[in-house]
């Protein structure tokens, strides 16, 4: 949510920062509407101050006899009432309209953010690891040998319809391994402290971490209204709306693994094969609430805590910064960390490490009280993945495959896997 005050202040600045984003001028719409809302309550100001005084002026009127005049007052007190009321709802109204143009409008791109149209203009900034060579041509991995058998989709279609998968046996131990690796890292290695959280949200948590009202469509509600959350980010988030906190209490660090879901509204014909992209899949969540002057170091501090996972992983991996074309609506700047798959002979996403400033601060109203006192001010917040689950799978599976059709499985997840680190052919854990 952006402060009205900021635009009246330098309309021109705000609409240059969203033409940066490909995004259309909207100062003077804003401005027009935030005038009519400021006009309404000046005149229900005006209007209050003379029913006020013809108040006083009654009471005079009556005690001198003056029966007109008493009459007079008493219906211009009634006519300034009504007049009061008017005013004050249509204020409230064009105030209900400015917070909607105000929360369809994205968040303002950071200074450092490259400028672009699109993902093909990301900037790429960190590699590591080199891409394994292969001795034959690797394949996918719903069509390794080890992992075809265990992973269904066309029972998950007989279940839900397209975009889900039943995973079985080793491979559903290994999905599960690698959710306990991530949790036991950020937890005992990065500070982050472990939270369960609902995945069933109501309408201020979407809103507030900027998920309503423009991209409804893209997530999934309940009959009774919940919404089931896209990613643990908003309940994590959104526990500390409405909080003034104590500076000292700053940053505040927390990690969740939950269910997410997406419709995938847009996406028709993207990625149809295998668990690359699904409407519903676990992932590991980072979120950081700190002070404004910190931010930007957190935002690093994540970035590297997901980057450490992979590294730990052997999965070869390279860092991008998004440019203003390919940002998220809530994020002022954006990492993505891409694996590389070899099925797919390319680089995938398998996390995004976001700072939001304080755009979903604004939003939930979520303070904090600057040590020595003084007014309580906006924390900024952040979210990243730590890491998509099932896409951590997918990179794991291909880039460990045999020629024979087994997989050789990371050394971090021997503790998970009773020390067992061969997915054989025929799908066992050996």
């Amino acid at each position: 949510m952006h402060d009205i005050r900021t635009i009246r202040d330098n309309p021109h600045a705000f609409d240059a920062a969203l033409a940066r984003r490909g995004d259309e001028p909207v100062s003077d719409s804003l401005l027009a509407l935030d005038g009519e809302r400021r006009a309404r309550i000046q005149a229900s100001e005006t209007a209050q101050a003379e029913q006020n005084k013809a108040s006083k002026e009654v009471g005079a009127a009556k005690a001198r006899g003056d029966e007109a005049e008493f009459e007079r007052l008493r219906a211009l007190v009634a006519e300034k009432k009504a007049e009061v009321a008017a005013l004050a709802a249509e204020a409230k109204d064009l105030d209900a309209q400015l917070s909607d143009m105000l929360a369809r409008i994205a968040n303002l791109p950071a200074e450092d953010v490259p400028e672009g149209a699109d993902e093909t203009e990301n900037v790429e900034v960190n590699r590591w690891g080199s891409p394994r060579a292969f001795d034959f041509t690797p394949k996918e991995h719903f069509e390794i040998g080890g992992v075809a058998g265990a992973m269904d989709f066309e029972i998950a279609a007989k279940i839900s319809g397209s975009r889900f998968v039943v995973l079985r046996g080793a491979v559903a131990r290994i999905h599960r391994a690698l959710a306990q690796f991530m949790i036991d890292t950020h937890v005992d290695k990065n500070g982050l402290t472990e939270v369960q959280t609902p995945v069933l949200v109501r309408d201020e948590a979407m809103y507030g971490t900027d998920k309503l009202p423009k991209f409804g469509e893209d997530s999934y509600q309940t009959t009774n209204g919940w919404w089931l959350v896209p990613t643990s980010e908003v309940p994590l988030t959104y526990s500390v709306a409405g909080d003034i906190l104590e500076a000292g209490a700053l940053p505040i660090r927390m990690t969740a693994h939950t269910l997410c879901f997406r419709s995938e509204a847009g996406s028709a014909g993207k990625d149809t094969s295998g668990m690359l992209r699904q409407h519903q899949f676990e992932k590991v969540e980072m979120v950081s609430v700190t002070h404004p002057d910190d931010s930007d170091a957190e935002q690093k501090r994540m970035l590297r805590c997901a980057e450490g996972l992979l590294e730990q992983l052997g999965v070869p991996y390279r860092t991008v910064i998004l440019c203003t074309g390919d940002m998220g609506f809530g994020a002022r700047r954006t990492y993505d960390i891409e694996a590389w798959l070899p099925g797919q002979d390319a680089y995938r996403e398998i996390s995004s490490v976001s700072t939001t400033g304080d755009f979903q601060a604004r939003r939930m109203n979520a303070r904090f009280r600057p040590e020595g006192g003084g007014k309580p001010a906006f924390v900024h917040t952040l979210n990243g993945s730590g890491l998509a689950v099932g896409r951590c799978l997918i990179a794991v599976l291909e880039n460990g495959q045999q020629a024979d059709g087994s997989v050789t499985l990371p050394e971090v997840l021997a503790p998970y896997l009773g020390g067992r680190l061969t997915l054989t052919a025929d799908g066992r854990l050996a």
